[in-house]
């Protein structure tokens, strides 16, 4: 998403160095802008159009991406694994650092957005945002229809209470439900279901905010447009 930013931040996204360095060098006077000094540090920019210079060195904005992953089974959420399993970054064909946003379990399949993108990962996983998780849950026996209420009024999860948005179960197989979260807790699906008695034996994210696996096979990636992100903003900052 195009934004005004402030100008140490750019140069921190940049790689040039910390936002506390770069404040020392735009008050040194080594940075312009569009081939004019600048000195204050409340300085903002536009990274699309101006022209960022350090010690007369144009500085290239960093290349934002977005993925948006299908992810398989026996795959880690995570940059690196210490026992040598296999990461959800090594399926995504990119030299850029990026990494993945939130979390899903070992086992758990569905949609996972991976990106260099701080902002907007902080962004989609702040709770205060509220951004709706879908999920297809299959439990090991039929879930029972006087259980709906108690996923919607909530349970005590590690000593805070949630709850499902929504709960649907499917009619041809009770043992098929599909619950909507704005939760992004470890576990959350499984422990509440934990909680009524129930175990889920595999677990699938259909949906995330505005991004869906649909179209995409297990394993598979796409590029998510700018549009898309823009969509995200619009849809979710509105509310807050």
């Amino acid at each position: 998403m195009t934004q005004q930013i402030r100008l140490n931040k750019f140069l921190s996204d940049c790689g040039i160095a910390s936002r506390r360095k770069t404040e020392e060098f735009i008050i040194q006077g080594r940075v312009s802008v569009n081939g004019k000094t600048v000195n204050t540090l409340s300085c903002v920019i536009n990274p699309t159009k101006d022209k960022v210079a350090l010690d007369g060195e144009t500085i290239k904005a960093k290349r934002l991406l977005y993925f948006l992953l299908n992810k398989p089974k026996g795959y880690i959420t995570s940059t690196n694994d210490e026992k040598g399993r296999k990461t959800v970054v090594e399926l995504i064909d990119t030299k850029e650092n990026i990494f993945p946003i939130g979390r899903l379990d070992y086992n758990t399949t569905g949609v996972l957005l991976l990106t260099n993108d701080g902002d907007f990962s902080n962004f989609l996983a702040h709770p205060k945002n509220k951004i709706p998780r879908e999920y297809e849950a299959r439990i090991n026996k039929p879930l029972k229809l006087e259980d709906e209420a108690k996923f919607l009024k909530g349970f005590y999860i590690d000593g805070k209470k949630g709850k499902f948005v929504s709960i649907e179960i499917q009619k041809k197989d009770p043992t098929l439900v599909k619950v909507v979260t704005v939760e992004g807790r470890n576990h959350f699906v499984k422990k509440m279901f934990a909680a009524a008695g129930y175990f889920v034996n595999s677990l699938d994210r259909t949906n995330y905010g505005v991004f869906s696996h649909k179209k995409i096979p297990v394993g598979a990636y796409r590029l998510v447009t700018e549009n898309e992100i823009e969509e995200v903003y619009k849809e979710y900052a509105k509310k807050n």
